[in-house]
């Protein structure tokens, strides 16, 4: 029986040219017999502007919606495919070789791991790149150990929720990013490690696109007020969830 990542990406018009260099990345994944990938491209509102991009590929399905930010995208472009285990990618990131089967690989092993996340470069204009200090050790995350580092370093974490792939039902359990207009994906990260123990794989799993477009380069991402309100609420439903008793996998 075949079995299938979802990969869910949400984009944009302005990200909508990187999408055929995030398809080649896909493209290079090798997977173990019997296991397949779905590319869920979901487009955060209705315009002509993204679908001269979407690759034609039966793996690929493109579905639209009115807009409601990266996290409602994602979450909506759940209901298109099925699957054991969901990918994040970005529209204008690219995964490297090999990132997919050793997700993959850490979950199927221990059934305690709820999800998983790797090693990020920055990239460049330029094509230069650069990683970054403090990575954590190569192996499983302990529930809380998230929350910690991050109430503890400036709203920061050590690992990046670009890079997440998860349990499907356990995704679903959360419900999905949260209805923030920006740090939905990070907020999603600390609710699981709130109720879950996850993985870190030390080897390169993505390449993060700085460019002038992109939504975290924004003056509005850094507003301080709005920042101060998303990291409250975020901070708020990890330690509501962390404090409910409640833990996955269900004993």
């Amino acid at each position: 029986m075949t079995r299938r990542i979802i990969i869910v990406t949400a984009v944009h018009a302005p990200s909508a040219r990187f999408l055929p260099e995030a398809h080649r990345s896909l493209c290079d994944q090798e997977l173990p017999g019997g296991w397949e990938w779905h590319w869920v491209i979901q487009e955060d509102g209705q315009t002509n502007a993204v679908a001269p991009y979407v690759p034609d590929d039966d793996r690929v399905t493109f579905r639209q919606g009115r807009p409601g930010g990266p996290g409602v995208a994602r979450t909506i472009a759940l209901a298109h495919a099925e699957g054991a285990y969901v990918k994040i990618l970005d529209a204008d990131d690219q995964l490297t070789p090999g990132t997919l089967a050793r997700d993959l690989a850490a979950l199927e092993a221990d059934p305690t791991i709820g999800w998983a996340t790797s090693r990020v470069l920055d990239r460049f204009p330029d094509g230069s790149t650069a990683g970054f200090p403090g990575d954590p050790a190569d192996g499983p995350i302990e529930r809380g150990a998230v929350l910690a580092f991050w109430r503890a370093n400036g709203f920061r974490a050590q690992v990046h929720p670009a890079t997440l792939f998860v349990r499907r039902d356990l995704l679903l359990t959360l419900g999905g990013w949260m209805a923030l207009p920006a740090s939905e994906d990070t907020g999603l990260l600390l609710a699981l490690n709130s109720v879950s123990r996850g993985w870190f794989s030390s080897e390169v799993g993505l390449l993060y696109r700085k460019w002038e477009g992109q939504a975290t380069g924004q003056a509005a991402h850094v507003d301080t007020v709005e920042r101060g309100a998303r990291m409250a609420v975020v901070e708020a439903r990890a330690r509501a969830l962390a404090g409910s008793g409640w833990s996955w996998p269900v004993r």
